[in-house]
């Protein structure tokens, strides 16, 4: 009996401590990511891996959810006084991971920031605040140098971020690596190009997460990302490739997550360098590629061809209007010719997403088909966007997520001659569409600025500056007990409401 008693109390205490170190495992999080953030503070860069991490750092004045309605965040409430006026109410008692309170001082530093040089990556969402007025510690007044209707539920994209000026001056060039925000989660360390890990923060303002350690782990390869759900080594990963979908989808201990993203990939041209300066030389390559074709090649059944440049989801896109592209090989033979090219050779940029590998090697196949030899270029995520700026490619394969619902920012960041230093990277300047983005910003919801969007849709198209390759789903693998999480079609997944159960 004793014996028996004895080993029984064994047992006890044995389950209670496997019981106890698995309570004590599940106090971290661990995140597979395809790329690392390449910075965060938020108003120096417009990527979405940096977006993401700044999302768990920071508060936006207001929050945006999937559905791309606005609530309230670090603004407990806001009135528009008129066009150009916006007044908002401020949370008392929320703090920086420094540990002091967050002021109307500190939203006016954060956005007057976001103005300056130091901003030019996220001009785009910036470029219209002419003045921020502290009211009182609690209230500010934000001022806009002309009426734009796309402004405010902008302010949830990570730009409008607000950080500690105390912490930012300190730190100066080397703030990028040492945030300060009022986010749920504080930075413990980030090895670039590896993993960073963030730890919750326990004077948040808000709900605070369930869990302690939120660890990111950048893994380029997406096997490797589907092999470390499979083995238990990360409870989420992201994205999941076509040829991975049935592993998840088949494995009773993995739950997958589809969602179509307000986001498009393109073929990009480096529009200041000959010939593809000649609309014509653009319009012979896309009628050289068999577009269709290449999407369903390198996507396998995952998302659609594009018709345009605003996703569907977006308000005012005609996305699904626009017939399928038609490859004609003799046609884009013939436009060369015409425009006097021959003996053309380029090169293909793309990052190593292996879709986009893919799509640039087929892509290199079909010019060969017209007489265009064509080098791969394969670059990691930093250098690739670094090498962009740099103005030297001829053409680029890259996507664009609206990360706020707006059809503006669908088509600013990436084409109007502001963007030109941080997202614009076929380096477009032109003023007749420059123009149209300007008239749709000044236009309330309705007939009038869905027909400035139609014909803002229909130009680009023409004057092609880049060639419509797919819309993507964001889609996402997790553990069977993770709980609280689902992918965001802007790509800014949050695991700030994740838990195990």
């Amino acid at each position: 009996m004793k014996k028996s008693g004895f080993v029984v109390l064994l047992m006890v205490l044995l389950v209670g401590l496997c019981g106890a170190a698995d309570a004590a495992a599940k106090d971290i999080l661990i995140v597979a990511d395809q790329y690392d953030a390449t910075t965060m503070d938020p108003i120096a860069h417009n990527d979405v891996p940096s977006s993401r991490v700044c999302y768990e750092l920071y508060d936006t004045l207001v929050f945006l959810d999937n559905e791309g309605n606005v609530s309230p965040g670090l603004a407990e409430s806001w009135e528009f006084l008129s066009g150009t006026e916006y007044k908002f109410n401020l949370r008392k008692g929320v703090k920086f991971h420094n540990g002091e309170e967050m002021k109307a001082a500190d939203v006016r530093y954060s956005m007057m920031r976001a103005t300056t040089d130091a901003g030019a990556k996220i001009a785009t969402y910036s470029q219209n605040v002419k003045d921020v007025e502290v009211v009182d510690d609690y209230t500010v007044i934000v001022h806009l140098k002309k009426i734009d209707y796309s402004f405010f539920s902008s302010l949830a994209h990570s730009w409008g971020s607000v950080i500690n000026e105390k912490a930012t001056e300190a730190a100066g060039d080397s703030y990028g690596m040492n945030p300060v925000g009022t986010g749920p989660f504080k930075l413990v360390s980030w090895q670039k190009g590896n993993k960073y890990i963030l730890e919750r923060f326990e004077d948040y303002w808000g709900p605070k997460p369930k869990y302690k350690t939120l660890e990111v782990r950048s893994v380029p390869e997406p096997t490797s990302r589907t092999i470390a759900l499979e083995t238990g080594d990360a409870d989420i990963a992201f994205p999941i490739v076509h040829n991975d979908l049935k592993r998840i989808e088949e494995n009773e201990n993995l739950v997958l997550f589809r969602r179509p993203q307000n986001s498009t990939a393109y073929i990009g041209f480096n529009v200041t360098k000959k010939p593809f300066d000649d609309v014509n030389v653009r319009q012979a390559i896309y009628a050289a590629l068999d577009i269709v074709g290449i999407q369903a090649a390198s996507y396998r059944g995952v998302g659609k061809v594009p018709g345009t440049l605003i996703p569907s989801a977006v308000k005012y896109s005609i996305n699904d209007e626009i017939p399928p592209h038609v490859q004609d090989v003799e046609k884009a033979k013939k436009m060369l010719a015409d425009a006097g090219v021959k003996d053309l050779k380029l090169e293909i940029w793309t990052n190593e997403r292996k879709e986009r590998v893919d799509s640039a090697t087929i892509v290199q196949a079909q010019l060969d088909e017209i007489g265009i030899k064509s080098e791969i270029k394969v670059l990691e995520w930093g250098a690739y966007l670094n090498g962009l700026m740099e103005k030297k490619h001829d053409l680029f394969i890259l996507g664009w997520v609206s990360t706020v619902p707006d059809p503006n920012f669908a088509v600013s960041g990436l084409l109007e001659t502001t963007a030109i230093g941080a997202s614009n990277y076929t380096f477009t300047s032109d003023p007749k569409l420059d123009e149209m983005l300007d008239k749709g910003r000044s236009l309330p919801d309705g007939d009038e600025r869905a027909a400035i969007y139609k014909e803002m849709q229909l130009y680009i198209n023409a004057q092609l500056p880049m060639i419509y390759l797919h819309n993507d789903e964001s889609i996402a693998g997790t553990q069977k007990n993770v709980k609280g999480f689902a992918p965001r079609s802007n790509e800014i997944h949050s695991f700030r409401g994740v838990y195990f159960e």
